[in-house]
């Protein structure tokens, strides 16, 4: 079970609407300082994990990973918004 799987099975009413909406309102609300940290810290983040890739799939990373998402998708969809949840808690919680 994903972190915050529970959270999901009513999108609609997930903190007043869906781990993207939630995500974008605190986004474009919180602290600009954290708000750009995090984000340099996800960019951070896919760097490696495309260099990683790079090194298992070759050059082609964007085809690998379109093919991946289509073979998992509910996984990749679940993976998602526990993503929105985990990056909003984040930015609340350093805003705070």
């Amino acid at each position: 079970m994903m972190k915050y799987e529970a959270l999901f099975e009513d999108e609609d009413n997930v903190f007043g609407g869906s781990p993207k909406s939630k995500f974008m309102d605190v986004v474009f609300t919180a602290n600009n300082d954290v708000v750009r940290y995090d984000l340099e810290q996800i960019i951070q983040k896919m760097a490696a994990m495309e260099l990683m890739l790079e090194k298992h799939v070759g050059e082609d990373i964007d085809r690998a990973v379109e093919q991946f998402a289509f073979e998992y998708s509910a996984e990749c969809d679940m993976k998602t918004k526990s993503l929105f949840v985990e990056l909003t808690g984040s930015i609340v919680s350093k805003s705070e």
